[in-house]
């Protein structure tokens, strides 16, 4: 067992004094006292819990601040075959930086330290990344999972927290710009979109309207599919899209009309919404890079996570 997981156990078993937290300079902060409804130990699993190391291929917790998780997790995941294909589905939330503490609460949860009893993250850390990264997830027609409803959290007991969670500001590394339209030319990105959309095309812009607090993206006739999923070839000759939410968010690439773009959206409710869009240039390296990688690169299934 590691420092940082040794001290907390300590803490843990001393309980000294409730909501006593770890120094301000350490990646999370511990709250006292609370003990579960239901110990980790009390329920059923196919496994005893165990403590094992976590993988490099768990991308979503490397760099977490501790090597070893346990496992069944706190999400009831049993195997590390399922750890990582659930786990997978959040990685490209991290990458848009909608909050500081996002990998701290996801990995809590996912690959929750080893300790005797489970420890769930405090409530107003889940409500700080779910406030702070909600509106980037409905840009991509995904609501915030019922599995990780805020009110099932700790509020006043033990919980993780991290330093200055309930800050209210805005996370280092904060962009205005609209979700689908950033990092317009990095191949992970471009993956990321792909794999967050149902369908994907090439085409160019006809026109862009606002509609509400959205904008509307109407196309020219001409589409040549990348990716059918969802969609018919009859579907495509009147698809509109809808960039969710981004009627005032900078997105360079709809203030360009002259250029063929890569674009891709999947259907939520009974509107089309604009997941990515990536300026379609084959003297791009790392364009060309993508599109091969697209042939064989196999996405998270999202729709087992957000439901």
């Amino acid at each position: 067992m590691n420092s940082l997981a040794s001290w907390f156990l300590w803490r843990i078993m001393t309980l000294v004094m409730p909501l006593v937290s770890l120094s301000q300079t350490s990646e999370y902060d511990y709250h006292a006292v609370w003990k579960p409804d239901v110990p980790i130990s009390d329920r059923f699993y196919d496994k005893p819990p165990q403590c094992v190391g976590i993988p490099d291929d768990l991308r979503l917790c490397n760099g977490v601040g501790y090597d070893k998780m346990l496992l069944p997790n706190l999400l009831e995941h049993e195997s590390m075959a399922e750890v990582k294909q659930q786990a997978g589905s959040w990685v490209p939330l991290v990458h848009k930086n909608c909050h500081p503490s996002t990998q701290v609460f996801l990995c809590s949860l996912f690959a929750p330290v080893c300790l005797d009893r489970p420890i769930y993250p405090c409530r107003w850390l889940c409500e700080n990344v779910r406030d702070g990264c909600t509106p980037i997830m409905e840009a991509f027609g995904f609501p915030w999972p019922e599995m990780l409803t805020c009110d099932k959290f700790p509020q006043d007991d033990v919980c993780i927290s991290t330093p200055n969670a309930t800050d209210a500001s805005k996370p280092s590394g904060y962009s205005p710009v609209c979700p689908p339209c950033d990092h317009e030319m990095k191949s992970d990105a471009i993956l990321e979109h792909m794999c967050a959309s149902e369908f994907a095309i090439k085409t160019k812009i006809k026109e862009v309207k606002r509609e509400n607090m959205d904008r509307k993206v109407i196309l020219q006739k001409k589409k040549k599919p990348v990716k059918l999923g969802i969609l018919k070839k009859r579907d495509l000759k009147k698809l509109t899209l809808y960039l969710k939410n981004g009627a005032d968010c900078p997105c360079a690439q709809l203030e360009n009309l002259g250029n063929t773009y890569l674009i891709m959206g999947r259907k939520v409710d009974k509107q089309y919404l604009l997941t990515g869009i990536h300026k379609w240039d084959k003297s791009s390296k790392e364009f060309k890079k993508t599109m091969k990688k697209l042939k064989s690169h196999k996405c998270p299934a999202f729709e087992n996570v957000f439901k």
